[in-house]
């Protein structure tokens, strides 16, 4: 549904020096999705180890995770719990998108089809309880705070940003302004590139920013409004939404209406489309579960752990692995040193 929301919005770039010495809260399922999508082999197939064993979600938290410390920004991990029952069938449903993406996968590998190999092995994307606690292992051997969500990551992020803990949070998918996340920060991609939607080539892209005020501002809406606004296009929660209602014309039903919620869904005909009441989606969304008891720590680097991780179980190269840490900690002195100059300054 993020796609969809971000047609209203006010999207800002901005320079990464803008987040420097700032904290972000990582909305980490979605980044790992992201890597296990974007990092592939020509033919579309996950990069894996000597043993088979899947490595493209490492690689990207590697790489991404170095170059953003190395900027001076701060990070803190936010993994998924439980989901909501309302989410099973959206959940139910990416499933058989994947099952038949892997057909197709099957039919243009046996035509030798790079090209389409590609395109629908890059829709399979399974992220499995041991890459994630892989993810976490990792995550914490750079030293940085790894937090368990009750539910959704995006609403123990968007609590995290809302408390004044964090700067943004760092996700690609606008629906973290429904759980109330004041500033989100999108695009910090390697390599500053990402591929085209259905498409095979890239895109050189920068990082933006989606501030909620501004953008209720801009809209003339409440936030409840837009959580009803999302609700008319589709969350994750009432996939697809109401028929024939896209961004612009949600948006026009929700002024018309103002706060009466019961009347815009009833003229939408909610119940010709989905079986629940449209206050279940509304009240999951506005008090999804999130941890105010959170607690975030910054740690130094466990040279050790991501060597036994990265090399000596998923064969990267000791080299690679070594210069990507001492970079960090080149960085972290260069910073130290300039701190102490500030200070006898």
């Amino acid at each position: 549904m993020g796609v969809a929301l971000t047609e209203l919005l006010l999207i800002k770039q901005i320079d990464i020096g803008l987040l420097k010495n700032k904290v972000l809260a990582v909305d980490s399922p979605m980044w790992l999705y992201q890597f296990l999508s974007s990092i592939r082999q020509r033919d579309g197939t996950l990069l894996t180890d000597s043993k088979g064993n899947v490595t493209s979600h490492l690689i990207g938290l590697l790489s991404r995770v170095s170059s953003l410390l190395q900027s001076d920004i701060n990070l803190a991990f936010v993994f998924d719990g439980k989901p909501p029952k309302l989410k099973h069938l959206t959940l139910e449903k990416r499933k058989e998108v994947k099952i038949e993406a892997q057909k197709k996968f099957e039919q243009a590998k046996e035509k030798a089809d790079e090209d389409l190999m590609k395109k629908y092995a890059s829709r399979t994307s399974r992220l499995t309880e041991e890459m994630i606690g892989e993810a976490k292992r990792l995550v914490e051997a750079f030293g940085l705070p790894v937090i368990e969500a009750p539910s959704e990551a995006e609403a123990q992020a968007s609590l995290i940003v809302k408390t004044g803990n964090a700067f943004a949070l760092a996700t690609n998918d606008a629906d973290a302004l429904l759980f109330g996340a004041p500033r989100i920060v999108r695009n910090l991609n390697i390599a500053g590139k990402k591929k085209r939607k259905d498409k095979l080539s890239f895109e050189i892209i920068s990082p933006d920013m989606i501030d909620l005020k501004e953008n209720l501002d801009h809209m003339g809406i409440s936030h409840d409004q837009l959580v009803a606004l999302a609700m008319l296009i589709g969350t994750d929660y009432n996939g697809g939404g109401i028929k024939g209602v896209g961004p612009k014309t949600a948006l026009k039903l929700v002024r018309e209406h103002g706060t009466n919620f019961e009347k815009l869904f009833e003229d939408a005909k909610w119940s010709d489309f989905f079986e629940f009441e449209w206050k279940e989606v509304f009240e999951l969304i506005r008090n999804m579960p999130a941890d105010e008891n959170f607690h975030l720590e910054w740690k130094n680097i466990d040279e050790e752990k991501i060597m036994k991780l990265l090399v000596d179980k998923h064969d990267f190269s000791e080299e690679r692995v070594r210069n990507q840490i001492e970079g960090l900690a080149k960085a972290k002195e260069k910073k130290r040193q300039k701190g102490l100059g500030e200070f006898f300054g």
